[in-house]
């Protein structure tokens, strides 16, 4: 009797390590999963650097813009600088 009570612990205690670590990993993946799609859904975030630089960063590609407003003057134009994400292949 001895025997089979420890046997059917040992079967138990391991569905059990299985199931919690399944649910476990599942919580994980549905969580990366989930902040994911929280974020707002732009594609673009401008980024105010200080008072005389904007920069438009590209969330999908990793480019970015950067804008130079000097005191005083009028518009600017905008120039697309290399990604510092980007490989040095492409």
């Amino acid at each position: 009797m001895n025997k089979n009570r420890t046997y059917f612990s040992v079967c138990f205690l391991g569905i059990c390590i299985l199931l919690s670590s399944w649910l476990i990993a599942n919580s994980l993946q549905k969580d990366s999963v989930a902040k994911a799609h929280s974020q707002d859904g732009s594609r673009y975030e401008l980024v105010p650097v200080n008072d005389q630089n904007i920069i438009l960063f590209d969330k999908q590609t990793g480019e970015y813009w950067r804008k130079f407003i000097e005191p005083n003057e009028g518009p600017t134009n905008w120039e697309k600088q290399p990604s510092p994400f980007a490989s040095e292949n492409e």
